[in-house]
């Protein structure tokens, strides 16, 4: 779920936080991915006829089939991704989870309604509502994952939240997740629609945390005071206060503690045994691997582990395996520009270095006059 109503939120009250942007224009970049949220779009998405593509065998292999052509597609375009899975979920999550198997239940009750009614578009809304990601789906992408060189991390307990240790971790550039509380974990970019961006013709989604904080006027800490109060995966939030509502509270508070004393108790009455002390704190202080103690190694793919694990055990084509190896090898090998960043450096106007700016400006007018096009220093 993430944080309920925060995008909306946050395109209301700090637009210069959130810009759009195409994928070719993350070349070079490395990125954490939510696996679990990649492969859940991937079982809901992938289908033949309205149901999940399976094997001879039986097989769902829908998430095998996404993993494999959408993690091609980010590296034709540069992006180095590393996919994160969950760990156990947090005790404090028990709640949201038994929410989230009650609407199972009740979604179905409704798919067999439907199914006897003959109503296939609930057929079809109710089935995907019922998909869930099991374990034996996460273990059948770390394994195509290692065939493919792409290297993942499997967190302790929340993949976003291991996602944004990587980012301050300086171990990637950003957090690709569709999940807001991304950002209440602390990643400085969060990019939402990355793994299927192109697949819906949408822009990437790019959302900027200092960005936000300077135009909210937050801290970090009052963020994910704002974060409890719209609504989050930890606990309850109080009835009746709204985003708008919620937002002005915290500018003008500054804290839950202070919001709970100002507010009429009656009109919005906080949940009994409110745990927002302990969901802040699980916010600050996640249960992580310190980016530190982890390294990233982007390999060379394994073309015969590929071949005889997709074709062989999982029931794909040959023919279309072999040729998205080629693709897989071809973006890894690919002599692409680098991103201009790499290459410059730029320093204060009001330091000694003045004059290396002017020198590194002097070269790039120079290359302009020859062709307008910047050639990688050697």
């Amino acid at each position: 779920m993430g944080i309920q109503g925060l995008a909306k939120l946050l395109a209301d009250i700090a637009p210069t936080g959130m810009k759009e942007n195409d994928i070719k224009n993350y070349f070079g970049r490395k990125v954490a991915i939510d696996a679990s949220m990649s492969l859940y779009q991937f079982l809901i998405a992938v289908r033949s006829d309205g149901s999940q593509l399976t094997n001879e065998s039986g097989e769902v292999t829908s998430h095998l089939m996404g993993m494999f052509y959408r993690t091609i597609r980010m590296i034709e375009n540069g992006i180095k991704p590393v996919y994160v899975f969950d760990g156990k979920p947090p005790q404090m999550k028990s709640g949201e989870l038994a929410k989230r198997n009650e609407r199972r239940q009740e979604a179905q009750k409704e798919l067999e309604k439907a199914e006897e009614a003959g109503d296939a578009e609930n057929v079809d809304k109710f089935t995907r509502r019922l998909v869930r990601v099991t374990k034996e789906h996460s273990d059948d992408c770390k394994k195509l994952l290692k065939f493919m060189g792409v290297p993942y991390v499997e967190a302790p307990c929340e993949a976003e939240a291991q996602c944004a240790e990587l980012v301050k971790s300086g171990k990637v550039y950003a957090t690709g997740t569709e999940d807001m509380d991304a950002l209440t974990f602390g990643t400085s970019v969060l990019l939402r629609h990355l793994t299927f961006s192109e697949a819906k013709k949408m822009p990437i989604k790019e959302y900027h945390l200092t960005n936000i904080l300077s135009e909210t006027g937050l801290s970090q800490d009052e963020f994910i005071d704002l974060g409890i109060l719209l609504g989050c995966d930890y606990c309850d939030s109080i009835k009746g206060i709204g985003p708008k509502r919620a937002i002005d509270l915290i500018q003008q508070h500054r804290s839950i503690e202070e919001v709970i004393k100002h507010i009429d108790s009656n009109k919005y009455t906080p949940p009994e045994n409110w745990l927002y002390k302990e969901a802040r704190e699980l916010f600050k202080n996640p249960d992580v691997t310190p980016g530190d103690q982890i390294e990233l190694k982007w390999e060379e793919p394994d073309e015969d582990g590929l071949i005889k694990y997709m074709t062989e055990e999982k029931g794909f084509n040959e023919d279309r395996i072999r040729s998205g190896i080629k693709k897989l090898t071809k973006a890894r090998h690919g002599s692409t520009q680098g991103r201009l960043d790499s290459f410059f450096k730029v320093l204060p106007s009001n330091t000694p270095n003045k004059r290396k700016i002017e020198d590194a400006k002097g070269a790039k007018n120079k290359k302009a006059k020859i062709g307008g096009k910047f050639k990688k220093p050697k």
